[in-house]
């Protein structure tokens, strides 16, 4: 992974991203022989590591950014370090699953294939996910959000950002194809975590440094207007998984 997107709006992706569920954990376990090992891959703030950790003796979660690891959500048996995707540390035939939660896009597909054949292990698992633009149960809300991610900071966005839009249906993944289906993450926001997410898009940030100046400041009298109670209402995510094996 060449970019670091992320390491600016480190603390804020670690309160702000939303959290995956054990709905999704439990489909992908369905797949696997053995749980001794597993790699999350471009972990972020952890969030997919402390969703493995229950269910592996060891859990290694790497990720290019210190900052990111540095915010990282702890758990005794998951050991984080700093390392890029496409060249790890670890020994061959090391796991059984290598998973990656909305960071694929990011990665050189090629460097990265060769060590996930490196070191997962023969009929091992490799799972990546992400999620969509958020939704709400408001069309009026849904606009602007739709509008702030399309025109405002929609030439903003990295090229890489297509995949996502995609629903990584374009993306390359050479391996062995499995099953998978759409999840949908929910979260009850009110309107300061909502403005806190859009503050860790990568394209707000991109904005801010052409233009001097936050465009999401300018979203929020819009977000009042259309939400003016500023109650807890839930938002939603669609979750798009691929899954694969290796011979």
């Amino acid at each position: 992974m060449n970019k670091d997107l992320f390491s600016k709006q480190s603390d804020l992706y670690a309160k702000y991203r939303p959290s995956y569920h054990s709905e999704l954990l439990s489909y992908i376990l369905q797949f696997l022989s053995e749980r001794k090992m597993a790699w999350d891959c471009a972990t972020g703030n952890g969030q997919a590591a402390v969703l493995l950790a229950p269910f592996f003796e060891i859990v290694e979660a790497t990720d290019a950014s210190e900052r990111q690891i540095s915010n990282a959500i702890q758990a005794t048996n998951i050991h984080y370090s700093v390392s890029s995707s496409e060249k790890t540390p670890f020994a061959d035939n090391s796991f059984s699953l290598i998973t990656v939660a909305q960071a694929y896009h990011w990665f050189d597909f090629v460097s990265f294939e060769k060590e996930v054949r490196r070191v997962l292990k023969p009929g091992g698992v490799v799972a990546i996910w992400g999620y969509s633009l958020v939704q709400s149960a408001y069309d009026d809300l849904n606009s602007i959000i739709t509008s702030f991610y399309t025109n405002t900071v929609g030439p903003y966005w990295d090229a890489e950002r297509k995949y996502v839009d995609e629903h990584y249906r374009t993306i390359p993944f050479p391996y062995e194809e499995l099953p998978a289906r759409e999840f949908f993450i929910e979260q009850n926001w009110n309107q300061q975590d909502l403005i806190g997410y859009l503050n860790t898009w990568s394209s707000v940030q991109h904005f801010i440094k052409a233009k001097n100046f936050n465009p999401v400041d300018e979203l929020i009298p819009l977000l009042q207007k259309a939400w003016p109670r500023q109650d807890v209402i839930v938002f939603r995510f669609p979750l798009f998984l691929r899954i694969g094996r290796i011979s």
